[in-house]
């Protein structure tokens, strides 16, 4: 961690959730991989701050399992639970799975061309490779459809016990035709709100979101210091 350059922060807001914004975007980057130790005077000093702010973004991450605390030892990024992912996966298609049946029923002005934007930027992110980018853009698709759905604080809950899963999708990304996979299922979910097929959508959105699941055995074999069962 020491040798990592300084993380400049907003000093108009308070330090402890820039700090936690931070270091979850690191660890579901992988930039901090499950194992890294994560010592709270040189987490400081590379955000300007002192050990309090530090300490209570390790205390969020702790509980949304991103991290392990050991009192008197150490506090390592956690290691990706798949019993955890399963459950944050469940959750995930079960609000989802209504939520694209409700809005390929109801009239959302401008979101059918939103979410075409968004793949049109996730299509060019994937041909050049910028898997980090690509992710963020495949968040603000799903985003989008919360916004529409009126239902954005489902999004948040969706988001804390997401950690998990979403190292797993992460590592698999880089999968050769896991992109244009995505990419697919993105536009067949679009085109079923579009004509408004409620069937369609649901079908669309199940398929899209058991890709990673079903390639879990492939990612523990490859990455067998990152999984826990």
């Amino acid at each position: 961690m020491s040798a990592t350059p300084k993380i400049r922060l907003d000093r108009t807001r308070l330090a402890a959730p820039q700090v936690l914004e931070k270091l979850r975007e690191a660890i579901l980057a992988l930039e901090l991989v499950p194992g890294t130790v994560l010592a709270r005077q040189e987490l400081a000093d590379r955000f300007g701050v002192s050990q309090t702010p530090v300490r209570e973004a390790l205390l969020r991450l702790s509980e949304e399992g991103l991290v392990d605390v050991f009192p008197q030892h150490a506090t390592l990024v956690s290691r990706i639970d798949m019993a955890a992912a399963r459950e944050a996966h469940f959750l995930r298609r079960s609000i989802e799975l209504e939520l694209v049946h409700q809005l390929a029923q109801q009239e959302s002005p401008g979101l059918v061309e939103q979410l075409k934007g968004v793949i049109a930027q996730q299509s060019a992110l994937a041909a050049s490779q910028r898997y980090g980018d690509f992710v963020n853009a495949d968040r603000a698709f799903h985003r989008l459809m919360y916004e529409a759905g009126g239902v954005l604080g489902l999004w948040d809950l969706v988001g804390r016990v997401s950690g998990h899963v979403d190292r797993l999708r992460r590592l698999h990304l880089p999968t050769a035709g896991k992109t244009e996979a995505i990419l697919r299922d993105h536009r067949a979910i679009v085109r079923a709100i579009e004509a408004k097929d409620s069937a369609a959508a649901q079908a669309a959105l199940r398929k899209h979101l058991s890709g990673t699941l079903s390639a879990v055995n492939e990612i523990c074999k490859q990455y067998p210091d990152y999984v826990v069962s």
